[in-house]
């Protein structure tokens, strides 16, 4: 049987928490499950489902909208797909429909790669690699990209995780992020300005509850410790689940929705750390020109706090 997101590859490892499983897809390698003792710290979706709202999957070579699709460089439009017919925008990259190919294998990692080959409005070639790997404290994924081709290639990279504690409702939960700016979007949630979030209603560095917020928005100005950013949820019994990167991460979405399938009506929260923000390829801003042969590695992962292990 083909399923919608191909291959599924489960990784399971013990830890002193307890048993940590992982669900990877070929298609998009995106994150399906991850749990810790059985309970979700992602919103599952079922085998026989495409991911919902873009649940898990990487966004490479650009995350977020792109305004008309178009861009510019040198002196040469260029033209993408519009991906986002309703706002009419190029959204979430090239690979979001593709199926990577897994090139090593172990019973808690998994590492798949695809290639971005030149086409409509990205004439550039490049390899791709994402590393799985459950770790003790969660998941870490590594990002590999190099550009295969003669001439730069523009490039940015995101991701779409979705989190939750099980037998919590999301709605209970705590959000914070290490952001010092909102960024300010017209109709089509494509950037028109940034603004400190002091004395607003984005300012989240302290905490607000999920359930009294809705959101589909940008931030910037990620604080850093010891070169990683750090955004969490947190449950009234004090367990958390958190978003990491490593500090190229410079700009996280947040999205909530009350349409998950599965969720029953409670909130589903998207944390989606991004090196660059919607716009990159005209703005310039968090985008990243490999020159020919040059590799870039990154790493972002899930953390969970306070789970006792069984």
């Amino acid at each position: 049987m083909t399923l919608p997101t191909g291959e599924q590859f489960v990784l399971e490892t013990t830890t002193s928490s307890g048993d940590i499983r992982a669900t990877i897809t070929a298609v998009a390698a995106g994150i399906r499950t991850l749990s810790i003792n059985g309970i979700d710290l992602v919103p599952p979706f079922a085998e026989d489902q495409t991911p919902p709202a873009g649940a898990g999957i990487v966004l490479v070579p650009w995350p977020n909208r792109i305004r008309d699709g178009r861009w510019s460089h040198d002196g040469v439009d260029h033209q993408l797909v519009i991906s986002e017919p309703a706002r009419n925008n190029a959204i979430h990259g090239l690979l979001r429909n593709t199926e990577y190919k897994p090139i090593s294998r172990e019973r808690d990692s998994v590492t798949l790669s695809a290639t971005v080959y030149p086409q409509l409005g990205y004439p550039f070639l490049l390899g791709t690699a994402v590393h799985y790997e459950l770790v003790p404290d969660g998941l870490r994924v590594t990002h590999y990209v190099e550009n295969l081709g003669a001439d730069p290639a523009p490039v940015a990279i995101g991701t779409h995780p979705y989190l939750k504690i099980g037998g919590v409702p999301t709605a209970d939960l705590e959000l914070r992020l290490d952001a010092a700016s909102h960024i300010e979007v017209d109709e089509r949630l494509l950037p028109t300005g940034e603004v400190p979030v002091d004395g607003t209603e984005w300012d989240f560095r302290e905490g607000r509850r999920v359930g009294d917020v809705s959101l589909d928005d940008a931030f910037g100005e990620i604080a850093s410790e010891d070169g990683q950013v750090l955004h969490t949820l947190t449950a009234p019994d004090g367990r958390t689940v958190s978003i990491w990167a490593d500090s190229e991460f410079e700009y996280v979405q947040v999205y909530t929705t009350t349409a998950f399938p599965g969720e029953d009506g409670d909130v589903a929260v998207a944390i989606e750390p991004m090196t660059a923000p919607a716009e990159a390829f005209n703005s310039g801003r968090g985008l990243r020109w490999l020159d020919p042969g040059e590799e870039w590695q990154i790493s972002w992962g899930i953390r969970f706090e306070g789970f006792a292990a069984e």
